[in-house]
């Protein structure tokens, strides 16, 4: 073991016993090495590469980097992904991943070594940068392992054809117009008009989809994807999640101190699901934004309370809206071919149902309590009414 990697180590140790002396001190001498470089960012890479078998994936590994450490830290670990990336073919990388990258900007936008073009772009000095690093790779070396929703690079194979029912991007377009209309609108009958057209248009994809996959030769299996659930008011936000996953045929895990729900469920619907809590949580903050502050007639602040109960009331009254408008679409849809649906999408929901047991055997449920504001609910209540249903 060369003295880089023994510095290395003893900052890390350092960082396990909160011992901010003996770190700065390991970090200091690691700056002045002139191997500190190439150990550094190896040992990185190895740790991204430990993730990946331990089922991360880039975005989750952004995500907690930043809620953990900083904004900085997730940029860095935007970086040393795609450092890592490249050991891997295209064609052996799952497509989510790739999406997830290009989503997240990681690029190897560097020449030379790592630390030097991290420290330039951010007019830092190297220990600064160093130490940055060192704290990365602790909360990465501490990380647990995660339910595996894909296969980690160098393990995927690229289908030759893709399904003939997955998700069109023509679908996704025009459900993301019919959101971006209803969040862009001040009148409220226009808004559900937008919105209550994206939920039958992605409730009549579904459908297909389930049609399909009963013929025989048919049976996508049901799939996960991760979807952060920021501070404040996580519950809340979390239950509004979970409502819009139940009104799609999908099923929430709440992972509180990770930052994250699993979502599981077959891809349509996770795809719409995800763009929908997008579109609803920025419904939700913009009406929050425009209730102003409140006080208690002793001129104290209750701010917390009404927010809370507010994003509980709109995430309430969400849940009631979406699962009429899907009711409403299997009824027009079963009516129109002469079918009835609900035993094939029962189905679908069984085998969601199977997936989240052989993922999460042992999951557990947790009663949801939260503070109460009466004028906060009703304006939940309200600004719910008024939403557009529809994804950005």
């Amino acid at each position: 073991m060369s003295k880089a990697d023994e510095l290395v180590g003893a900052a890390l140790e350092a960082l396990a016993r909160e011992d901010e002396a003996a770190f700065d001190s390991a970090a200091a001498f690691l700056a002045d090495r002139d191997d500190a470089e190439r150990v550094l960012v190896e040992v990185v890479t190895r740790a991204i590469s430990g993730l990946w078998r331990n089922g991360w994936q880039p975005a989750d590994v952004v995500r907690i980097a930043a809620r953990r450490l900083t904004d900085w830290h997730g940029r860095a670990a935007a970086d040393l992904i795609a450092w890592e990336m490249r050991a891997y073919a295209p064609a052996t990388v799952d497509e989510r991943w790739r999406d997830q990258l290009a989503g997240l900007e990681a690029a190897v936008w560097w020449q030379g070594g790592y630390l030097a073009a991290r420290q330039a772009r951010d007019g830092a000095g190297r220990l600064v940068t160093v130490s940055g690093v060192l704290e990365l790779l602790g909360l990465l070396t501490g990380l647990p392992r995660l339910e595996s929703l894909s296969p980690p690079p160098g393990a995927a194979r690229r289908t030759v054809q893709a399904r003939p029912h997955a998700v069109s991007e023509k679908t996704l377009v025009r459900v993301r117009g019919l959101l971006a209309k209803a969040e862009s609108t001040s009148y409220e009958a226009e808004a559900e008009t937008f919105m209550s057209a994206a939920q039958s248009l992605m409730a009549k994809y579904s459908i297909d989809a389930a049609m399909l996959d009963a013929r025989p030769g048919g049976g996508e299996d049901p799939a996960g994807i991760r979807v952060g659930i920021d501070a404040p008011y996580e519950q809340p936000k979390a239950v509004l999640l979970d409502l819009i996953a139940e009104a799609n045929r999908c099923r929430v895990i709440w992972s509180k101190e990770l930052g994250f729900a699993t979502v599981l469920g077959f891809r349509a619907d996770l795809s719409f699901v995800e763009m929908l809590f997008t579109s609803l949580l920025v419904q939700a903050q913009t009406a929050l934004v425009n209730s102003g502050t409140k006080k208690h007639g002793t001129g104290r602040s209750r701010n917390k309370t009404f927010r809370q109960s507010f994003l509980s009331a709109f995430a309430s009254r969400i849940g009631e809206r979406l699962a009429e408008a899907t009711a409403a679409t299997v009824a027009q849809e079963s009516a129109g071919r002469g079918t009835d649906l609900v035993p094939v999408l029962a189905a679908r929901e069984q085998e969601v149902e199977q997936a989240v047991e052989r993922l999460f055997p042992n999951l557990v449920s947790h009663a949801v309590r939260t503070s109460w504001d009466r004028e906060g609910w009703a304006a939940g209540r309200t600004a719910a009414d008024q939403a557009g249903l529809e994804a950005r």
